[in-house]
C-alpha cells in the first residue's frame, strides 16, 4: 500500500465530475488500498478518488468502525437536516458549518460490483453526502451560508501557500491539535 498526495482545493481535478467505474478489478482494490492509508494517515473520516487525483466515483470512510469502501454512490430519499462543523481533507485546517439532511439513503457498489443499499444518518450521511460531492466535483464550502463561505475562503488564502497543489499526508506530523474539537475532517 502507498500514500497518496492529497490534492489541494484550487487543483481543477476537484472541480470535475468522477466518471463512473465499470471494471472491478485488483487494480480498483490496489486503488481503495491506498486511498485508506492515505485517508487513515490524514486522520480523516472520508476521502474521495478526485481528492488523490483519479476521475473516478469512488470514496472510502471510516467513522471508527473500520473502512469501508463506496463506488458509484447515488444519493436518495433526503430528511431531515442538521448543522455540523465540517472540514476537509483537501482543505486543512479550515472549517465551516454546513447544513445537510441528517439521513439519506445511498445506493453502490462494492469493490467486486455488486450492488448495495444502506440508509445512513449523522455522521455517517454526512460523510456520504460530502464525499458524494467530491465525486460530483462541488466542494464543502459551496453548502455554506454566504458569509461563512466568504470566511473560509479567506482564511483558505491565508493558509495554503501560493501554487501549493497537493501535500502527503504523515500521521506523525498531523497531531490533534490541527483540528477543531467537535468537528470532523472529511
Amino acid at each position: 500500500m502507498a500514500i497518496l498526495p492529497i490534492r489541494l482545493f484550487g487543483d481543477p481535478v476537484l472541480r470535475e465530475k468522477g466518471r463512473p467505474v465499470t471494471k472491478f478489478d485488483a487494480r480498483l482494490q490496489k486503488i481503495a488500498d491506498d486511498m485508506i492509508e492515505t485517508m487513515e494517515a490524514a486522520r480523516g473520516a472520508g476521502l474521495a478518488a478526485p481528492q488523490v487525483g483519479l476521475q473516478m466515483r469512488m470514496f472510502v470512510y471510516d467513522i471508527g468502525e473500520g473502512p469501508g469502501v463506496v463506488v458509484n454512490p447515488e444519493l436518495s430519499d433526503f430528511s431531515g437536516t442538521y448543522i455540523y462543523e465540517e472540514g476537509c481533507l483537501s482543505l486543512p485546517g479550515i472549517y465551516v458549518e454546513i447544513e445537510r439532511p441528517m439521513t439519506v439513503r445511498c445506493c453502490y457498489r462494492d469493490l467486486d460490483g455488486t450492488p448495495h443499499e444502506i440508509v445512513a444518518d449523522e455522521l455517517l450521511g454526512r460523510v456520504f453526502q460530502h464525499e458524494t460531492d467530491h465525486c460530483d466535483g462541488l466542494f464543502f464550502t459551496l453548502r455554506a451560508e454566504k458569509e461563512k463561505r466568504k470566511e473560509a475562503m479567506r482564511a483558505m488564502r491565508e493558509t495554503l501557500m501560493p501554487g501549493e497543489k497537493e501535500y502527503i499526508p504523515n500521521r506523525e506530523a498531523r497531531t490533534g491539535a490541527a483540528r477543531r474539537e467537535g468537528a470532523r475532517v472529511l
